[in-house]
């Protein structure tokens, strides 16, 4: 019996986060009916990236070379490391250019319960970085759960030779404050700053 290309990519889509099989579908379809070249480029750039892409010696950031191109940059501050959970923290990070340091990627956070402990996100390895070039300040971007919260002060406790910082959660610019959950709202208060009235 033939196998059935269509249906075995429409199931392939369907890995993607957040895609079902009816958005699969009009994927599938757009790109086989309507862009065949822009399919060749998806399917050429995708297994490229699969045979190609691994983690940063340096910053475990996802990377097609040695070290990535913010390890790289000599123009970043190498005594600022910014540790977050995961590769699109970076980039969202990133996309403000208002952080000039390194990164450290822990590919996921400390949870017990599904046996994720210290050793399992590479937090030895970010000790051994932190001690190794003398690093003087850690700013902990990990998410606000119970877990990233966990991880965060895991971390605060086990480093001893650089400033612990952690990134504030608050209200979102724009935001009414009727609309914002309540755990937020604490949050921004208990993360409040001084206004100087000069």
């Amino acid at each position: 019996m033939n196998k059935d290309l269509l249906l075995e990519l429409i199931n392939a889509l369907t890995i993607l986060p957040g895609v079902g099989k009816k958005s699969a579908q009009r994927m599938a379809l757009y790109l086989l009916d309507k862009n065949k070249d822009g399919a060749r480029i998806l399917a050429n750039t995708l297994a490229d990236a699969v045979d190609n892409i691994q983690r940063c010696s340096s910053c475990r950031m996802l990377t097609s070379n040695e070290v990535c191109s913010v390890c790289d940059d000599n123009s970043r501050d190498d005594l600022s490391i910014c540790v977050v959970e995961n590769p699109s923290d970076v980039l969202a990070i990133e996309s403000t250019g208002g952080y000039r340091g390194k990164y450290f990627v822990l590919m996921g956070r400390l949870s017990p319960i599904d046996g994720i402990g210290p050793e399992d996100i590479g937090i030895d390895d970010l000790l051994k970085l932190i001690e190794s070039k003398s690093v003087k300040e850690i700013i902990l971007a990990t998410s606000s759960t119970v877990e990233g919260d966990a991880t965060a002060i895991y971390i605060k406790d086990h480093v001893k030779t650089a400033k612990v910082s952690r990134i504030s959660y608050g209200i979102p610019i724009g935001g009414e404050l009727e609309y914002v959950d309540g755990t937020t709202i604490a949050r921004a208060i208990e993360g409040r700053i001084e206004v100087n009235v000069d």
